[in-house]
C-alpha cells in the first residue's frame, strides 16, 4: 500500500450541501477501490493565483489515503467527469513526507484537545 495525498478545488458557485455531497462521493470512489481514508481536511474558500474557467476562488479540500495506484486512476476518472471539480492534484508521499504527515496530523490533533 502507498499512501497518498489529493488536492482538489471545487467550483465556488456550490451550494453547502452540493460541496458536501461531492466531497463524500470523492471519499466513496477511494473507498470503492479498495483504498482506506487516513485523513481530511478542508481548507475552505479561497482566492485562486489565476482564474480557471472565468472563477477567482474555490473550496479547497485535501483527503490522504492509502491504497494502490488503482485508486488514484480510479479517483481521478472521477474528477475529470464532474464539473464541480475545476483542478486537482494526487501525489504519491515517500516515506519522509508520510512521517512529516503523521506528525502534523497528531500535532493538530493534539491543539484540538488543548482547546
Amino acid at each position: 500500500m502507498n499512501n497518498y495525498e489529493t488536492v482538489f478545488i471545487l467550483t465556488p458557485v456550490l451550494s453547502d450541501a452540493q460541496v458536501k455531497e461531492t466531497v463524500e462521493a470523492v471519499k466513496a470512489e477511494l473507498v470503492n477501490a479498495g483504498a482506506t481514508i487516513v485523513n481530511e481536511e478542508a481548507w475552505g474558500m479561497k482566492k485562486l493565483a489565476y482564474p480557471i474557467e472565468k472563477k477567482s476562488s474555490g473550496f479547497y479540500f485535501l483527503v490522504e489515503f492509502d491504497g494502490e495506484g488503482k485508486a488514484v486512476t480510479k479517483l481521478e476518472t472521477y474528477f475529470r467527469r464532474t464539473d464541480r471539480v475545476i483542478r486537482f492534484m494526487t501525489v504519491k508521499n515517500d516515506k519522509y513526507a508520510a512521517e512529516y504527515a503523521a506528525k502534523r496530523r497528531a500535532l493538530k490533533a493534539a491543539k484540538a484537545q488543548e482547546a
